[in-house]
């Protein structure tokens, strides 16, 4: 097969006609748990051929071989009653932990929220058969899964609140060429979505693997936390194909659940490469796991207070925070106070609207910082549109190409980035100028004058700043009148 993209249409086609899957979200869902198992057994043929006494984690009868491989196979209501009453019941309960079974961990831990939706099991063979067609053992179309993935990232998108999984693979691969994780260094993402950033990870430290010893190396290094079922599904999907034969260590869990005061140093990690789900707000109780002077309800920020925990000393991190976070009062400041005491923010590269598109309109940064020394002063760069382009959409997003210029004046932090200078786009903010604007890391560009834009989201992103700004005074004046009262 020369494409992958017709066959998946076809099938969501079959889906369509099937009363039990209602809307993108669930025909993405139905797909991805029939994709991880036509995956995970393709993965077991090799396994099968290059390991002695191989056994697989899944009883015989359920593997994808013994039911789906053959096209006339069981169909109509004897296959959904095998699928729900025998497929589905077994890989739930399969007996297994990370230690001594982890594949079979990794295959329960994938299907504990996993749901057969369809009800005509004549449409479910139909669409196994067309899986079928698809053959994972060949390299060339293993190669071609990053482009079905890719498209289906983008049904994902269009589905509704399925869109914040998704983190342009431009942006996660310059984040992590900057970040330069090195062999023998742990990689997590905290937020792991579908695993755009490990794959970028993986792919980056493939490059330094020179034997069995190495890949062993690479293969216990990359973790990553993911709270919902069907990304985490599409991350260990996706880990498997990029060579990750036991993806134990991608757990499905909300990182934030977890007090800060159990993690230990045996969690802590060298390289943290994230995009924490921001405008979301946790659920009641979660704050409670964080030291009182940061507790709030939204996700990234508690997300950044985790990162910093979770760094060991000379750990690197890059994460993609909204402006909001930067210009925020109240908590918001104590946390950046925080940051710049524990860690060197030494760059912020500031991106354009629309490279979220169509997720969001906000304006996003990349925080880049090192643990172990305070912040003396941080660079900022505003990353330009290309020649021409006045705004990023799904048919025009943004290419890694476009970072060389960053790349270029980026410089080495061994050196303290000596080589860098200002232009243009880039410019640096001392510590002190950082907190007399009360940690205000919203730091305008001072080689270009004020500048009127009159377009609906940028506005709308400057109405909602100005709430925020705004919401912040009310609380520190609620705050301080508290304090009054008390001490009356």
């Amino acid at each position: 097969m020369s494409n992958l993209t017709p066959v998946i249409k076809s099938i969501q086609d079959i889906m369509r006609q099937d009363s039990g899957v209602d809307g993108d979200a669930q025909r993405i869902s139905q797909l991805t748990w029939l994709l991880f198992l036509k995956v995970f057994d393709a993965l077991e043929e090799e396994l099968e051929l290059t390991r002695d006494h191989y056994e697989s984690p899944i009883p015989q009868h359920i593997r994808w071989r013994a039911w789906a491989a053959n096209p006339e196979g069981m169909t109509g209501e004897a296959l959904l009653d095998f699928v729900d009453k025998q497929l589905f019941a077994t890989l739930k309960n399969l007996n297994a932990d990370p230690v001594r079974n982890p594949r079979g961990y990794v295959v329960r831990s994938v299907f504990e929220d996993a749901y057969n939706y369809m009800k005509s099991g004549h449409l479910l063979r139909q669409v196994v058969n067309k899986l079928n067609a698809i053959d994972f053992n060949r390299q060339a179309e293993r190669h071609q899964f990053n482009d079905l993935y890719e498209k289906i990232l983008r049904d994902l998108q269009s589905a509704g609140n399925a869109g914040e999984f998704y983190t342009p693979r431009a942006v996660t691969q310059f984040m992590v060429d900057m970040a330069n994780p090195r062999l023998g260094e742990s990689v997590l993402d905290p937020a792991t979505g579908t695993g755009g950033f490990l794959v970028c990870a993986i792919e980056y430290l493939r490059q330094q693997v020179n034997n069995a010893d190495d890949e062993a190396v690479l293969q216990n290094s990359i973790r990553g936390v993911e709270k919902k079922q069907l990304p985490h599904m599409l991350c260990v999907t996706n880990l498997l194909l990029h060579g990750i034969e036991v993806p134990s260590q991608i757990v499905h869990d909300n990182t934030l659940a977890r007090p800060l005061r159990d993690y230990t140093a045996a969690d802590r990690v060298n390289v943290i490469l994230t995009n924490p789900p921001f405008g979301g707000i946790e659920e009641p109780g979660i704050e409670a796991g964080f030291p009182a002077d940061v507790r709030t309800k939204e996700t990234a920020d508690l997300f950044l207070v985790l990162i910093q925990h979770l760094l060991k000393a000379g750990g690197r991190a890059a994460v993609v925070l909204p402006d909001g976070f930067l210009f925020g009062e109240g908590v918001k400041s104590r946390i950046k106070e925080q940051l710049l005491q524990t860690c060197n923010l030494h760059t912020i590269v500031r991106l354009p609207n629309g490279v979220f598109a169509p997720y969001t309109g906000i304006k996003t940064n990349l925080l880049f910082f090192t643990k172990g020394q305070p912040t003396q002063h941080i660079w900022y760069y505003e990353h330009p549109y290309p020649q021409g382009v006045k705004t990023y959409n799904k048919t025009k997003p943004i290419h890694i190409r476009e970072f060389d210029a960053e790349k270029a004046w980026w410089g080495l932090e061994a050196d303290g980035f000596a080589a860098r200078v200002e232009n243009e786009h880039a410019w640096k903010v001392g510590i002190e100028q950082i907190k007399a604007a009360n940690y205000n890391l919203d730091q305008k560009n001072p080689h270009v004058g004020e500048q009127t834009s009159h377009d609906p989201e940028v506005l709308l992103a400057d109405y909602a700043r100005l709430q925020a700004e705004a919401q912040a005074l009310r609380d520190e004046l609620k705050e301080i009148l508290a304090q009054s009262l008390a001490s009356a």
